[in-house]
């Protein structure tokens, strides 16, 4: 009889014991993990593969995949069509979204065309391992450029003149290369490409069929434009000539206007006396006039 009660007990004990167990780990599990709510998303076309500089993109190098609403990227796209047959104008990783402004528009042209905006020119120019600065002169870079010739209607005798053109100007290409090394390496081309405004090209076409242009590197960072009047060759071998010092280029002030002359006042001329006080006397025909305080004749 006793062990009856003694396992019925018992097995009350472990009944109370499970459900307090159980509602105990409901209350655990539901603060634990908040249940969530459903995330909106949108469609948005990312890479399936990494694209470099200036390929054409094909149906097969994109796919479409569910993306957060709230984590768009501004740019991207949402259809597969919207990019076919677009030139990259940068590189893409893969599983990266497409944006807008790392592809061309469509029929933009292929190669490095689609790399020019609108208003700018691609002009070629001639190096050497010298010119481009020990083949550093990569794709990316930015450059000044100088010029040494001879000055039309400079006087006899005076020699050549170096002087700086053009400042911070974009490299596009070292030969047929539109993207530098992975590990900076130099490399030494026959040509290389720059990004100028129509009124640079003519300037830099003129500069190398009138002198001998030469490339000087500069940190990308740096957007100072400096100014210089150039070096003759006379300066090369005076022993006095201070050592030249480029100016910054700074907006010329406002003319400054001269103050107005001051006019001083003109004295008046004094007015003459007024005249004597006169009287007229008429005596039958004649008409006579005396003036008062003289005696009259």
């Amino acid at each position: 009889m006793m062990n009856r009660r003694f396992l019925a007990v018992l097995g009350l004990s472990a009944v109370l014991a499970l459900v307090v167990s159980g509602i105990f780990y409901q209350i655990t599990s539901s603060t634990a993990s908040p249940r969530r709510g459903k995330v909106e998303t949108k469609p948005v076309v990312v890479a399936t593969q990494p694209l470099p500089l200036g390929v054409v993109i094909k149906t097969t190098d994109l796919k479409v995949v569910e993306w957060p609403a709230q984590n768009v990227p501004p740019g991207t796209f949402s259809k597969v069509e919207e990019v076919v047959e677009r030139v990259a104008v940068g590189n893409i990783l893969a599983d990266e979204p497409v944006m807008d402004k790392r592809v061309a528009e469509r029929g933009a042209g292929v190669g490095l065309s689609p790399m020019i905006p609108p208003g700018m020119r691609a002009v070629s120019v001639r190096v050497n391992d010298v010119i481009s600065v020990a083949g550093f002169v990569l794709p990316g870079s930015r450059v000044d450029i100088m010029v040494t010739g001879i000055p039309r209607g400079a006087d006899e005798g005076a020699g050549p003149v170096t002087r700086t053109i053009l400042t911070n100007i974009l490299v596009l290409s070292a030969g047929k290369k539109l993207e530098p090394d992975s590990k900076g390496q130099p490399e030494n081309v026959p040509v290389v490409t720059l990004l100028l405004s129509p009124g640079q090209a003519e300037l830099l076409t003129l500069a190398t069929n009138e002198g001998k242009i030469q490339l000087s590197l500069r940190n990308n960072t740096d957007s100072q434009l400096l100014a210089s009047a150039g070096v003759p060759a006379a300066d090369i071998f005076l022993a006095r000539r201070k050592p030249v010092e480029p100016t910054v280029s700074k907006p010329r002030p406002p003319p400054v206007r001269a103050p107005a002359p001051v006019m001083l006042p003109v004295a008046s001329p004094t007015p003459p006396p007024p005249p004597p006080p006169q009287i007229e006397i008429i005596r039958g025909d004649k008409r006579t006039v005396e003036t008062l305080g003289v005696r009259p004749r």
